[in-house]
């Protein structure tokens, strides 16, 4: 009514990262998010429930779909962008492809959907393909804002082995793999462990039988708002590590 309009979240976006926001829906229109003036009056923490498209005087339907709309920026070594989370791995993957020159391995790269509503694509993906084993590439919190989550992952200090998240215990033999190559090749690389949420690598390892399974992660600031940033030399440093790894026969 009046432009306006209630939406929920598709996925694992915090309310109060949108307030003010823009967002683009897929024929082109751009709304602005705005919040009921009694939540900011009584300095409430807003819901969902509180939110609101404002979309003028353009029509909207129940099912239209948005997403954020803000450019990326580019701070030097910083980059900035809206669905860094995963949009960085899917560059990371196409660099690794790119690099790659030879290897021992039947190699599957699989650009996945539907990670943040229930691993749905990698679930059907690692199905089809059965893999021996399975590397899954996203992004991870970090530890290093001010009176951030207490995780000992930083920017800037290479990409991240993950031992264990929320939803996941990484295959021991596929981290000592990861953490072999690593050293090995000189490649700077942290040790992640993520107190909740997961990524694909736990559809990909409860696959079937099961599969042995790990994740590099790039560390990422403002994970799930409109302004996600990672470290370009993070980056970097998870594509050679994955060239290193699919370089030479897995050894684990």
């Amino acid at each position: 009514e009046k432009g306006f309009a209630r939406f929920v979240p598709i996925g694992g976006v915090r309310p109060w990262t949108c307030i003010g926001g823009r967002v683009r829906f897929l024929d082109g229109r751009v709304g602005v998010i705005g919040v009921e003036g009694d939540i900011l009056r009584q300095n409430k923490m807003p819901a969902f429930d509180h939110l609101y498209l404002d979309a003028g005087s353009a029509p909207l339907h129940v099912g239209d779909v948005a997403a954020f709309e803000r450019p990326f920026a580019d701070l030097g070594d910083r980059l900035v962008a809206k669905a860094m989370d995963d949009r960085i791995g899917v560059a990371v993957l196409v660099e690794t492809l790119r690099r790659l020159t030879d290897t021992p391995h039947e190699l599957y790269f699989v650009f996945s959907v539907q990670e943040e509503v229930g691993l749905r694509g990698a679930t059907t993906a690692a199905y089809s393909v059965a893999p021996d084993i399975g590397i899954a590439v996203d992004v991870t919190g970090s530890g290093d804002t001010p009176k951030g989550i207490k995780m000992a992952v930083e920017l800037g200090q290479g990409p991240a082995i993950k031992v264990r998240d929320g939803g996941m215990l990484a295959d021991p033999r596929v981290v000592d793999w990861m953490v072999r190559t690593a050293e090995k090749a000189h490649i700077p690389y942290q040790r992640e462990v993520l107190p909740g949420g997961t990524t694909d690598a736990k559809a990909i390892q409860l696959s079937r039988a099961g599969v042995p399974a790990g994740t590099v992660s790039i560390p990422c600031r403002y994970v799930h708002s409109p302004s996600e940033m990672v470290d370009y030399n993070d980056v970097q440093g998870a594509v050679q590590l994955l060239v290193e790894l699919l370089t030479h026969p897995a050894d684990l």
